[in-house]
């Protein structure tokens, strides 16, 4: 019975053991494995397993490196102080000093040998804390190591701008961690000579010579390390924003001033810590010492206060200010301009025709074909309410793009029908429903960007299954990668995924990772915490688990240091859909330049959410597979120190940009988000003459429609090319605190035209109206304002479009779209009117060709009525529909059914 008992309690010891144990393993492989191993098969899915190694192993090896350097310092360093201990004369010691002596003889032998049980622990305890912060910051250490060479110089001190970029800030970052490290050093070796002189005999009071010249060393280290400081901190002087609102970087305090207190500052400073070395030693020069020191603390005090600086500032600059500054202006202005990728940006002047507008020519006609009428976020709600077809799908965004259609150049609008399983009821949504059978979206729709009001809307795709008219075929309609909110799917699988009539598919690509073992099926219930993975026997041997889904959180994941655009697009090619995601290089580090967000005026820093910088390239274009999750990076920058910079840190990474399919390329576009952030910063830097920047005499604001900025939008348009029609970005300017226009900035997006900025300067001396002018004119328009109003009754809401600047023929069409939107449960906008205006006429038809019909007719009844007015001209015949006895303010004509 006793031995049964003993059995008994052996066997429930192991077991607790066994389940701690397991208990303990389960921990550790959680914490420290489990995340790895996933990450390390889902970068494997996407074909970047090695770039996945690669940047695991550089961010342990250069922490392993800084506390290697670290360790060695100290250890070295203690291991020579071991040299020296004890090497003091024992020869005017007493009894006592010897008895005490033979007391800590143990203690001593041990530091005095140089013991590796000693040092070591000691050495890499003190290196390690202090090597942490580079375990942080091991990318900013790898820029530094495989930097690139810009081409470009500072005017300062004539040092390439990747010095600023890459290696400014760990210099910075290396001066302070090395200052902390030689100063614990000295502290510590201080101390291990000091206590070992109270050991030794209390006659000999001086440290060996050895133990002398060794701190004078340490000593000698810290004082270059605090000079190399002050020498980075001349260096620092480019990023002052004192000058703000003016301009950024140094101007003449800081030239003049500051740089000189500086190098006095280092030469007063390394005076003073010499003398003193050479009087710690010596005992002479002791009125040197002292000479240097007040020097230093003079000038220290100087330039830590700012009454020099003020009245250099009252008496010498202000009076002068636009000459004192001028060279730094210069300065400011060029920096800012390169670091915007401004300074090609190629300035047209656009005359203003006297005549009135040939309505008919060709050239006019062919610019309307594809005006933008519909607003992007309404025409999001028509596709939602017309083509979503099932609870289970929607559209997330609206994209703009340009297609051959029917062998016509065509802007249109499209969408992807993406899953959104949160419409779900709430009966369906079960695991095996989320998780394996609605496991993707369905094909795109498309539309002409310009439509007719009242009339059916144009497809050039639609439908469940795929449908088109215009030629167009999706042979891979399937979308298992998006915009949308994606939890994980197990596909194929044996339950089978709903497809389109709610028919049963399986995936048959590459995506994701295979869940086929035991093994990894049990891993993966435990990263996502769902035991129904392990469980399930809905699996087979080609399943594969889908997650990270949402391509933008994927790409995150990838590549976390490249910043993404807000604004990715769909495009349709006859391998299936890919995703276009634009990625920007950035940095603050940029000498002499602007900082985005800081005196600018934007549309409140909404671009990059307040995020500060004053460099910014969109170096990278990212191509996401819909179907199978592949991302692609293609280097479409190849000047941009940064980007280069990451090439050769990771090897195959970056592709070019000749690699890109043909079919992509043709749909790559000028990203609007940097456009936005290039125009706010050019509206005042496009002053390139010193005193006109200092004045601001013609200084911009982006337009205004009411209270409301209007951000750039898309246009197909012979602006550039006369003979072309390409598609561009166009962003109207306005002086800056007036309502009327000024300039019209254009960007292409075609691949010859890519990334070309022109900006159209209109003539000063005349009225150019602005879009709050020609709102205020259409709200001044009776008839118009009497049929809005009937439109706007019980159960139906009028909504105004974005209004579109026309440029065609040296003169300007404002055209604007009236929507017509029900105020029930299904809000269906239809497309009701466009009005269109030249100047202060102001017509609106059902479409454009309508509107431009009836401004013509404004035009010819307004030229017969100034002919009229002419001394000797004949009284005008009144005509049937009685036009020229309208008064000349009336716009009745333009409203005529």
């Amino acid at each position: 019975m006793q031995k049964q008992k003993r059995n008994w309690m052996r066997w429930l010891g192991l077991s607790a053991a066994a389940l701690l144990g397991l208990g303990i393993i389960y921990i550790i492989f959680n914490f420290l494995f489990l995340n790895f191993f996933v990450d390390l098969w889902w970068f494997d899915s996407l074909g970047h397993e090695g770039y996945f190694l690669m940047r695991t192993l550089y961010r342990y090896l250069i922490f392993g490196a800084v506390i290697l350097v670290f360790f060695l310092i100290f250890f070295f360093n203690f291991w020579m102080a071991s040299r020296y201990l004890g090497s003091a004369s024992t020869a005017e010691c007493g009894p006592e000093d010897i008895d005490k002596m033979k007391r800590h003889q143990r203690l001593f032998r041990m530091f005095q040998g140089g013991s590796l049980r000693v040092y070591t622990p000691f050495s890499l305890l003190m290196a390690v804390p202090i090597a942490i912060p580079f375990y942080e910051k091991w990318e900013e250490g790898l820029l530094f190591f495989f930097s690139t060479n810009s081409g470009i110089k500072d005017p300062a001190f004539g040092k390439d701008i990747s010095f600023y970029l890459f290696s400014l800030p760990i210099y910075t970052f290396i001066q302070n961690r090395l200052l902390l490290v030689f100063f614990i050093l000295f502290m510590a070796l201080l101390l291990l000579y000091f206590v070992e002189n109270r050991m030794l005999c209390k006659n000999n009071s001086q440290l060996p010579r050895g133990a002398q010249i060794h701190l004078t060393a340490v000593a000698v280290i810290i004082i270059i390390i605090q000079t190399w400081g002050f020498a980075l901190d001349r260096v620092e002087l480019l990023y002052t924003g004192s000058h703000a609102p003016m301009f950024y970087g140094p101007g003449f305090i800081e030239m003049w001033l500051d740089l000189p207190l500086i190098w006095l500052t280092m030469i007063t400073f390394v005076g003073s810590a010499l003398s003193m070395v050479f009087y710690f030693h010596k005992r002479k020069g002791l009125k040197v010492l002292i000479g240097f020191v007040v020097i230093f603390l003079m000038v220290v005090a100087i330039r830590n206060t700012t009454a020099l600086t003020e009245i250099i500032q009252e008496y010498i600059v202000k009076p002068n200010e636009a000459i004192r500054e001028k060279p730094y202006i210069e300065n400011s202005i060029r920096a800012t301009l390169n670091a915007f990728a401004l300074d090609e940006v190629e300035t047209r002047n656009y005359p203003i025709s006297h005549n009135p507008m040939e309505v008919r020519d060709p050239q006019v006609r062919e610019s309307l074909r594809n005006v933008p009428v519909w607003d992007r976020e309404l025409l999001d709600d028509v596709y939602i309410q017309l083509q979503s077809f099932r609870a289970y799908y929607t559209f997330n965004n609206v994209d703009v793009d340009r297609y051959n259609v029917q062998d016509v150049y065509q802007q249109v609008y499209l969408s992807a029908r993406e899953l959104n399983l949160e419409a779900l009821p709430e009966t369906a949504r079960s695991w095996v429903n989320i998780h394996l059978q609605y496991t993707h979206g369905y094909g795109a729709v498309m539309t002409p960007a310009a439509q007719g009001g009242e009339e059916p809307m144009t497809w050039f795709i639609r439908d469940i299954p795929v449908q088109s008219d215009y030629g167009f075929a999706l042979p891979r309609p399937e979308i298992y990668y998006g915009e949308g909110n994606y939890s994980y799917v197990i596909a194929p699988n044996d339950t089978g995924e709903i497809d389109q009539k709610n028919q049963l598919i399986n995936y048959t690509g590459t995506g994701g990772v295979p869940l086929s073992s035991f093994l990894r099926k049990l891993l993966f219930f435990v990263y996502f915490k769902d035991r129904n993975i392990f469980f399930t026997t809905k699996t087979n041997s080609e399943s594969r688990i889908l997650f990270r889904q949402n391509f933008r959180e994927a790409i995150g994941q990838v590549t976390p240091f490249f910043t993404l655009d807000t604004d990715p697009y769909i495009v349709s090619t006859s391998k299936g859909l890919f995703w276009i995601q634009d990625a920007y290089t950035m940095s603050d580090m940029y000498p002499n330049a602007q900082k985005y967000g800081r005196g600018i005026r934007a549309f409140s820093g909404r671009e990059f959410k307040d995020r500060k910088f004053n460099y910014i390239r969109n170096s990278v274009k990212i191509v996401v597979d819909a179907y199978n999750g592949t991302i692609d990076y293609y280097l479409a920058n190849p000047k941009d120190p940064i980007a280069r910079t990451y090439k050769r840190i990771y090897p195959g990474l970056l592709k070019n940009m000749a690699d890109m399919p043909e079919e992509l390329k043709k749909h790559l576009r000028y990203p609007k988000q940097l456009f936005s952030v290039q125009m706010s910063i050019f509206a005042k830097y496009h002053q390139t003459e010193p005193e006109s920047f200092y004045r601001e005499e013609d200084t911009w604001e982006f337009a205004k429609m009411g209270s409301d900025a209007i951000r750039p939008y898309h246009m197909t348009l012979n602006l550039l090319d006369p003979k072309k029609q390409e598609f561009l970005l166009l962003c109207p300017m306005s002086p800056l605190g007036r309502d009327n226009l000024g300039a019209l900035a254009t960007v292409g997006c075609d691949p010859h035209s890519y990334g070309k900025i022109v900006t159209y300067v209109f003539p000063k001396g005349r009225q150019i109206y602005g879009p709050s002018q020609i709102e205020a004119l259409i709200n001044q328009d009776t008839d118009i304002a009497q049929e809005l109003t009937l439109w706007d009754q019980a159960g139906s809401e009028v909504k105004f479009g974005r209004m579109i600047i026309l440029p065609v023929k040296n003169s300007l069409l404002y055209i604007q779209p009236v929507y017509l939107r029900a105020s029930s449960r299904l809000k269906i906008p239809e497309l009701k009117r466009i009005m269109v205006s030249q100047g202060d006429l102001v017509v609106m038809d059902h479409s454009l060709e309508g509107a431009m019909d009836k401004l013509e007719q404004r035009i010819e009844a307004r030229n017969r009525r100034i002919k009229s007015r002419l001394p000797g001209a004949k009284p005008p015949v009144p005509a049937e529909t009685g036009e020229e006895r309208q008064p000349a303010g009336s716009h009745t004509e333009g409203h005529q059914e």
